[in-house]
């Protein structure tokens, strides 16, 4: 698949077409000049002969190689062509492949420049009658002189049907002019250059799952991108040595150098000089861009030689300059390919020499002084640099570094115990905060094997791990057994059982009941009393707050409103931030939407300001399920995609955003894509997810079944979420479910079951503060009583949330009238609900109200109506004319109409050509 070059193509097949016309296509080794050209060639050039030439690096001479070589094959085309000019003959002798279809050569002149000439033009004419034709020269660059010459005449007055590309790389060519002067197409030759860039981490995201057929994350290929630098080449060769275990970004580091690329290196290397050569060889070690006295320094190379053996070695194409007069490698695979030239002992010569020079850097760069020292073989250097730029990241909000760092510094053997237990500690704190969670855990595990912890410490590591677990798919019940072990272990760190003791008694994790938990919460509670370490209070006080909101705790509201918005030290203002987001995420499960908000910001900038990337990521996933509650879906299913792309892995963030996207896709009648999303949210695994997301999950899924008409599978997810709600003893969860369950029990004729439900909700709700769960409730009675004013009531409520959706939703079930339902499809229209909105209009038209348009009714001409439009999206996303029909409340006939101007207005030959994301 050519990826990211539409506009060159395009640009090289619109030359093609006006002949006479000359492309140059210029770029770097690797970034798909010949594959640009391949794609030209393999499309439909109509009657045009392609005659293809390379040049090369090395071999014998060859006056003209690269044009002659494109004409060995034309000999068939010759033998059908009447007469040729006798000038042509010229070319027999160089061309014996063709000879007997041309014309006998002409005697020498005695004069080579003018026998010269005479070939030139015999070539022309050759190509002059060969008719319609594209010659094509790859590797301008290494082109002899005489081709490059003939190349000018050719292109200085081509024949009238030819057209010629040649490839190079500028970087490369002689004198930086590919064809030895300077050129310029006379009129009225068409002429074009296009320079190709590498393509950047999007464009390697695409290629890379057209290459593995599969769907790529954007984590992977910025990492590929990182380490190819975007050459399409380089990720080729790349994605071949990972064809058992593609996408894994942890193993690009382990990529050995692809052959063909080792191979370009190693030719690249021994043309150089030697004070060249050692200059990439210091680069190769240093690692990363450094200024040209560090490189020499480095390499031990004179002052006043440095800048001679640079040029060589950017000249050379080995080392490339990057910004404030640093230099380094292209690509981390090319210093990859020179650092593996180094014998053992140069490179810790090389690594030694690297430490001494950084070490009069101000500040010091920590990072680079503990990789020298681990390859130069001082352990005690890499422990005390490694431990120090681990403290720095960590300081600085950079976990997933200081993780990395710690990792790194626990593996060494013959590690101190007191050293095992400092640096286990710091690695589990610092994890807590950052979003690597798999590998830490893992080091983690290792750890807790070790003889060396101490029985306290060994408790603080497994604490940590269990806090990690809690984060991983199908890790809960892990985690909370691993916590629970944890705190037997503490009985000499209270302060950190205490801890163990908030987690475990959260009652929105697994499916324990809270009345189960309730003795965990009791005993967190009593040691936050006890304690003055603020950072401590803060951080039980975070959980304490977030528990009693989710529960409905009527007194809750009053301790939050003291909650500060300021507090000093990181790891208080960090317990802080956890602290108002927490309280945000369970305002919004219960509805306390207006507050939500400000707590959210609140906790968002505490934690940006503090460093804490996981506390992020949740204020930034409660914002988007809030938006979807208050109706801000404007760019809402592209900013929870992109969240969930980088979020996938952490079950907490990754099931709420599947929920949100589940939702919305709901509401367009994407059926499919629907069921996924809700599929992800823990609804049929609720033991390892977040319970209040599960129990939303199974009320998505029943809705979409009742969508679809079917009341048997609607019940069956009803249920599944009832159970969950009854398992835990939450009713507060039950705001979405419950109108959910009652409308499938009702649809089902189990009148008596849609009773029970409210009865059972109501009691779960007495003396609880859960507006949106009270709204439901009110919303319920309604449902099972046919009472239109009960409906009404629960779609003032809503509206006082604010939850627009689901206050129009309640208002469609309340019987309204024309005016009403006319109002209620501009609603929909406005949220993005297609399917809701088609609804109500259809019901319109039955009630003989006409189609409502707050547009008005005016012509599109070839922009795509709002229906079309509709259309379109389900269209591209893979719906069927009758499934489209069903979703939008349309005869198939209607729908086949709509779907064929649809088609005419995008130019689309077929619906397979459409592209949902391209769509306005």
């Amino acid at each position: 698949m050519l990826v990211g070059r539409s506009r060159p193509l395009g640009a090289l097949r619109s030359a093609v077409r006006t002949r006479p016309a000359v492309a140059m296509v210029e770029g770097e080794a690797g970034v798909g000049k010949s594959r640009l050209v391949r794609e030209l060639i393999d499309g439909d050039l109509g009657p045009l002969a392609v005659l293809i030439g390379h040049c090369h690096p090395v071999g014998e001479p060859f006056p003209f190689g690269a044009v002659l070589d494109a004409l060995r094959e034309v000999g068939p085309r010759l033998a059908r062509l009447p007469r040729l000019n006798p000038v042509t003959g010229v070319v027999g002798p160089l061309l014996p492949e063709i000879a007997e279809h041309l014309p006998p050569p002409p005697p020498s002149t005695g004069d080579p420049r003018a026998d010269r000439h005479r070939l030139f033009r015999g070539l022309r004419e050759l190509l002059n009658a060969l008719g319609p034709a594209l010659l094509v020269v790859e590797d301008l660059h290494w082109a002899d002189d005489g081709s490059r010459r003939l190349l000018r005449f050719l292109m200085g007055d081509p024949p009238p049907d030819l057209a010629v590309v040649v490839t190079y790389r500028r970087a490369e060519v002689p004198g930086g002019l590919p064809l030895g002067t300077a050129y310029r197409p006379p009129s009225p030759v068409t002429g074009v250059v296009v320079g190709l860039e590498p393509l950047d981490a999007a464009g390697v995201r695409a290629l890379t799952s057209a290459i593995l057929g599969e769907d790529t994350s954007a984590e992977f290929a910025a990492r590929l991108h990182e380490r190819t630098a975007g050459l399409p080449f380089v990720v080729e060769e790349v994605l071949r040595t990972l064809r058992d275990q593609p996408g894994d970004a942890r193993l690009l580091d382990a990529v050995g150098v692809p052959v063909l690329l080792r191979d370009a290196m190693a030719e690249r290397l021994a043309a150089l000089p030697a004070t060249a050569t050692r200059l990439a060889e210091a680069a190769a070690v240093l690692g990363v861009p450094a200024p040209a006295e560090l490189l020499g320094e480095v390499a031990a190379v004179g002052a006043q030689r440095v800048d001679q053996a640079l040029t060589s070695a950017l000249s050379g194409q080995v080392l490339h300059e990057a910004e404030n007069g640093r230099y380094g490698f292209r690509h981390a695979l090319a210093r990859q390919a020179v650092y593996d030239t180094l014998t053992g002992p140069g490179r810790r010569q090389l690594h030694a020499r690297a430490i001494d020079a950084l070490e009069q850097v101000e500040p010091r760069p920590l990072v680079q002084l503990a990789e020298h020292s681990a390859r130069a073989g001082r352990v005690a250097g890499f422990l005390r640099y490694g431990e120090a730029a681990a403290d720095r990241a960590a300081e600085q909000g950079d976990a997933t570094a200081a993780t990395g760092l710690l990792r790194r510094l626990l593996d060494q053997p013959n590690l101190p115990a007191a050293d095992v237990d400092r640096l286990a500690i710091k690695l589990g704190r610092v994890a807590h905060t950052g979003l690597d969670q798999h590998d830490p855990a893992e080091a983690l595990a290792r750890l807790l094997t070790d003889p060396r912890l101490s029985t306290s410490v060994r408790g603080e590591v497994r604490l940590y791990r269990g806090l990690l677990l809690v984060r991983q798919s199908g890790a809960v019940e892990q985690a909370m057994a691993e916590i629970e072990t944890a705190v037997a272990d503490l009985a000499e760190r209270p302060d950190l059982a205490a801890k163990g003791f908030a987690v475990l008694g959260q009652p929105f994790v697994g499916i324990t009941s809270v009345t189960d938990l309730a003795r965990w919460r009791t005993a967190a509670d009593a040691f936050r009393a006890s304690t003055d370490d603020v950072e401590l209070r803060m951080s039980l006080l975070a959980n304490e707050l977030s528990s009693r909101l989710h529960i409905g705790d009527p007194t809750a509201l009053a301790e939050i409103a003291a909650l500060p918005t300021a507090i000093t030290g990181t790891g208080a203002r960090r317990q802080l931030a956890r602290a108002h987001c927490n309280v945000g995420d369970a305002m919004t499960s219960v509805g306390h939407f207006r507050l939500a908000a400000g707590h959210l910001r609140c906790g968002l900038r505490l934690a940006t300001e503090a460093g804490g990337p996981f506390v992020v990521g949740t204020a930034r996933t409660t914002t988007a399920r809030l938006d979807w509650f208050t109706g801000q879906w404007t760019g809402l299913a592209e900013r929870a995609g992109a969240l969930l792309e980088e979020y996938r892995d952490l079950v907490p963030i990754a099931g709420e955003l599947s929920l949100v996207l589940g939702l919305l896709a709901a509401t367009r009648g994407e059926w499919a894509e629907a069921t996924g999303h809700l599929g992800a949210t823990g609804a049929f695994t609720p033991e390892e997810s977040i319970a209040p997301v599960a129990i939303a999950g199974c009320a998505g899924l029943a809705g979409v079944a009742l969508a679809q008409e079917d009341a048997c599978r609607a019940v069956v997810e009803a249920e599944r979420g009832l159970d969950i709600v009854r398992r835990k003893g939450v009713w507060a969860w039950a705001g979405e479910l419950g109108p959910v369950a009652v409308s499938a029990y009702l649809a089902a004729g189990r009148h008596a079951d849609a009773e029970g439900v409210v009865a059972e909700f109501a009691a779960g709700l007495s003396g609880r503060d859960v507006p949106i769960a009270a709204a439901a409730l009110v919303e319920c009675r309604g449902l099972v009583d046919g009472s239109s004013a009960a409906l009404r009531e629960a779609a003032d409520l809503y509206a006082a949330l604010p939850a627009p959706y689901l206050a129009a939703l309640a208002t469609e079930r309340a019987e309204p009238s024309v005016a009403e339902l006319a109002a209620l499809v501009d609603a929909f229209d406005a949220l993005g609900a297609t399917r809701d909105a088609a609804r109500c209009r259809h019901r319109l038209r039955t009630l003989g109200g006409g189609t409502p348009s707050r547009r008005g009714r005016r012509g599109y001409g070839n922009e795509l109506s709002p229906r079309e439009l509709e259309v379109a999206r389900l269209l591209a996303s893979g719906h069927t004319n009758r499934e489209i029909a069903d979703v939008l409340f349309l005869s198939p006939r209607t729908v086949e109409q709509h779907a064929a101007r649809v088609l005419r207005k995008l130019g689309a030959v077929s619906r397979t050509d459409l592209d949902a994301e391209a769509l306005p």
